[in-house]
């Protein structure tokens, strides 16, 4: 991603309607209302955001596609102008502003499966972002259940493909005050892992805080 997709907002968070700062590695859900305005905001820098989005009108029926994003975008990053697909082909999300510059569809969420295949078997009771989004929905409800967790974003996390078609995980490309913001195109829900991971350096291994903003 080049530098022209680096774009700045002037939204002030002083008039936001809500603010609210994600502990590291802990969970948020929310709804983002049609023609609101959602920032995600990585406070201290390398810190990925792991996030999922439904239809508020039909949460288990209809919500983000990773398949369907990176097809109508035709590339497997997320930036300034890219549109977020629903399994109905319908844009959910635009994003509107970013000042990373590239966000990451593939690399999935930690779980305690991935942790003991990629790292250790003793690496398996870890908290993971699955663990976070099974805690979240079966607090907040909605009517979603563990079948309802498809394959997410990673914003702020750098995941390069290799020339051979693999993936690798790398240092992030975000720092601190960092922030990608996005345009909701219809009644979303939000769910957001702010990932715990401590194993590869998506988080430089030490897991922050970051503030989800919303404007009306």
């Amino acid at each position: 991603m080049s530098g022209k997709n680096l774009v700045e907002s002037d939204r002030n968070p002083d008039n936001a309607v809500l603010r609210q700062v994600v502990p590291a590695g802990e969970p948020w859900m929310g709804e983002v209302r049609k023609g609101q305005t959602l920032r995600i905001l990585d406070l201290e820098g390398n810190q990925a955001a792991d996030t999922l989005f439904y239809s508020l009108a039909d949460p288990q029926g209809e919500k983000y596609s990773a398949i369907d994003t990176v097809r109508g975008q035709g590339n497997v990053y997320l930036t300034t102008g890219s549109q977020l697909r629903s399994n109905e082909g319908n844009v959910m999300l635009t994003i509107t502003a970013d000042t990373c510059g590239r966000h990451d569809t593939l690399g999935g969420a930690c779980s305690a499966e991935s942790n003991q295949m990629r790292y250790a078997l003793d690496k398996k009771p870890m908290h993971s972002c699955r663990d976070n989004y099974l805690h979240a929905i079966q607090e907040c409800g909605y009517g979603l259940t563990k079948r309802d967790i498809v394959h997410n974003i990673n914003f702020f996390m750098n995941v390069p493909l290799t020339p051979e078609g693999g993936l690798t995980f790398e240092d992030g490309i975000s720092a601190p005050g960092k922030y990608v913001e996005m345009r909701a195109e219809m009644d979303v829900i939000v769910l957001v892992s702010n990932c715990p991971q401590l194993n590869n350096p998506c988080n430089a291994y030490n897991p922050t805080p970051i503030e989800m903003i919303v404007w009306d």
